[in-house]
């Protein structure tokens, strides 16, 4: 424990703490940490992606999440209620700093109440925001399907809150630029790389059979939400790698959003690998080890746009950590986290083929596949911890209340 003074921290949460995993991957390990310093966070969710707990407070893993009282009004009454009982709910733990993660929604607002009370020369906390995504046009917008408006309302929180807070978290290299390029000092920009939790791996021998799957077979992971790369390529890659490996299983963990994987199913159907084929969707995060666990290579496809070269994906630190063989594009912060021949592959992502290539090598090399699996873990618990980034962020949070860092905000 830290002997420096304690700090009183508020993380305001972009959605609820289920089924979503901003909030499991990132905001609570990292105040997990900061508590293991001596700190006290407190979590305050808008859980509208989780409704059964509105208005609940729970003690996750040591910290209290604050679930407000959702707001069933017309949607533009309730998006300013949801704000206020944010806005209400976090100042009410009297923190020295308001961590806001994600530049938009309702937390979004009751943030900008909060930097435009301070205009008024009011006594606030210090703002700090953090983004693991580009939202805005070109970004998440994109992805979703919002209304006009709502895109326009996230773009311009975005642009708004980013320069005006004293200072801003990044998950990426790829935001730090953009993040600069708003005028955004240097110093006032901290990058904030998702990390990972020394844990213990997982049994995979235990999902194989769960899902009938032989343990000699050789099986391609592929952990996913799908909407990262053409679907195309996906079929492409399996439908070469069945052919180089007919043993081959491809172990798809994830959820699509527009029914990618009815779109797999025929393709698998079509190009001959169906049998070769195993879905297990969605699954439970305290379940997760296990499955990634039974992967013997697993494959990252992710396409050259600024919404993935502005990513800082978790999935690709979790399946490090689960010490599997990865795979993947050579696209914006992957390269942070995989060193090619050395903790695992990266590929050119417009050479279908390469990923292919490169995987069926690897299953057909059981040595080097676990030198590289190996390494990926001992590389992503050196230099990826939580532990780590919470220590650094702790001296930063000192920085800004002592005024040595000061952005717009922060005046």
């Amino acid at each position: 424990m830290s002997s420096d003074p304690l700090l009183k921290l508020v993380f305001v949460a972009p959605f609820g703490i289920r089924p979503k995993g901003t909030v499991i991957a990132r905001m609570l390990p990292l105040a997990v940490e900061l508590q293991a310093l001596g700190h006290s966070v407190v979590i305050v969710a808008p859980p509208y992606t989780n409704p059964e707990d509105s208005g609940k407070t729970e003690v996750l893993r040591g910290v209290r999440l604050v679930n407000i009282r959702l707001s069933f009004a017309w949607k533009p009454v309730a998006a300013w209620l949801m704000a206020w009982r944010i806005f209400y709910a976090a100042l009410a733990e009297r923190p020295a700093v308001v961590h806001l993660f994600k530049p938009k929604g309702y937390g979004g607002v009751a943030v900008m109440l909060m930097l435009c009370v301070r205009r008024l020369g009011l006594r606030m906390p210090q703002i700090m925001v953090d983004t693991d995504d580009w939202e805005g046009r070109g970004g998440m917008n994109d992805l979703h399907d919002y209304s006009s408006l709502e895109k326009r309302v996230f773009a311009f929180q975005e642009q708004w809150l980013l320069p005006r807070a004293a200072a801003v978290t990044v998950a990426s290299r790829g935001l730090e630029v953009m993040v600069a390029a708003l005028g955004v000092p240097a110093g006032s920009i901290f990058y904030l790389p998702n990390c990972v939790q020394n844990t213990a791996l997982g049994n995979g021998l235990w999902v194989r059979q769960k899902l009938g799957i032989p343990v000699e077979s050789p099986v391609v992971l592929l952990y996913t939400r799908f909407f990262e790369y053409p679907q195309e390529k996906l079929h492409a890659v399996f439908a070469e790698l069945f052919l180089r490996v007919p043993a081959v299983r491809f172990l798809v963990v994830g959820k699509g959003r527009n029914n990618e994987e009815e779109l797999l199913s025929l393709a698998a159907r079509a190009k001959g690998f169906s049998r070769a084929l195993v879905m297990a969707g969605w699954v439970e995060p305290k379940e997760l080890p296990d499955y990634l666990a039974a992967g013997d290579v697993a494959i990252y496809p992710f396409a050259d746009t600024q919404i993935n070269r502005t990513k800082c994906p978790a999935k690709i630190t979790e399946l490090l950590r689960a010490e599997v063989a990865v795979v993947a594009d050579n696209v914006g912060q992957l390269a942070e986290y995989v060193r090619p021949g050395l903790s695992g592959e990266l590929c050119d992502p417009d050479d279908w083929l390469e990923m292919a290539s490169k995987a069926a090598d690897l299953l057909h090399d059981p040595l080097r596949r676990k030198s590289l699996a190996k390494a990926g873990r001992s590389r992503v618990l050196a230099d990826f911890r939580w532990e780590a980034q919470a220590f650094s962020l702790s001296g930063y949070y000192r920085k800004i209340l002592a005024g040595a860092i000061t952005g717009p905000g922060g005046r």
